[in-house]
């Protein structure tokens, strides 16, 4: 039972190769990294004022000709979030406090220099680039394996969280259609894609060799991010009339507006 629940866990957080505070910018995200990363890059979509008329107001055209399934997929994903994750994550915050938790993040977004580095490059953001590579090994070395952002804090160095789904995206590559897949969350084909790439530059992917210990390292991390983005969702839930749509839009409208930035 605890392998198969660590299993679980480690599919969600595949394609979540990120954060501390923020949110990472990967190609699919659980519901609860879309609102903070809203709530990051766009404040007005964490207002529990927000309607759903609002969002569509905000958000471009939607091309979701498998909405039947991709509706049953998220009642799935809602029924994972609320029944078996967010308990947990909640249980994991009452133990450890914030500051510690924000740290790990801090720890696992620096892993993820690989794919932030490569996705600049291939966007031909040379300085973003160097930015990242400068960041890493600061935080390395004078903020203890990463667990402190002295990159930020000290040199005002901040993460780019570019993806692969983004490199694509600049180069021109549209939405395609919206997925929603099981466990991973919101997804278009064009950030499908991209994701296989992520996965390939996360170090997490080959290390450490066991793979039952990089399955517990991914339940962790899931873990950890969820706990510090408790409630972001709920909100979203609460202001929308159609959470479905709610969340699709705001998933959509949060990657073009990363695309274009």
């Amino acid at each position: 039972m605890r392998r198969l629940l660590l299993i679980w866990m480690a599919l969600a957080f595949l394609w979540m190769p990120g954060p501390g505070v923020a949110a990472d910018a990967s190609v699919s995200k659980q519901p609860q990294e879309v609102v903070a990363a809203i709530d990051k890059d766009a404040s007005k979509f964490s207002n529990q004022n927000t309607t759903l008329d609002d969002m569509r107001l905000e958000s471009p055209p939607v091309s979701d000709p498998l909405e039947p399934w991709n509706r049953f997929v998220y009642s799935l994903n809602d029924l994972f979030y609320h029944g078996l994750l967010k308990p947990i994550a909640m249980l994991y915050a009452a133990i450890l406090p914030e500051p510690v938790r924000v740290a790990v993040g801090n720890f696992f977004h620096n892993l993820a220099m690989p794919k932030h580095f490569v996705s600049a490059l291939l966007q031909g953001k040379i300085e973003v680039a160097g930015q990242e590579l400068s960041r890493f090994l600061i935080n390395t070395t004078l903020g203890g394996l990463g667990f402190f952002d002295v990159a930020e804090t000290h040199f005002n160095l901040k993460s780019s969280d570019e993806d692969i789904g983004q490199a694509l995206g600049n180069m021109g590559i549209g939405d395609s259609i919206y997925i929603e897949w099981p466990i991973i969350g919101p997804s278009t084909l064009r950030d499908t894609v991209g994701l296989a790439g992520d996965v390939l530059l996360n170090p997490l992917t080959y290390y450490p060799e066991n793979q039952w210990t990089r399955l517990e390292i991914y339940g962790v991390k899931l873990v950890n991010h969820t706990s510090l983005h408790v409630g972001e969702y709920e909100d979203l839930q609460k202001a929308a009339i159609d959470p479905y749509i709610a969340l699709r839009d705001a998933y959509l409208q949060m990657r073009r507006e990363q695309i274009k930035r």
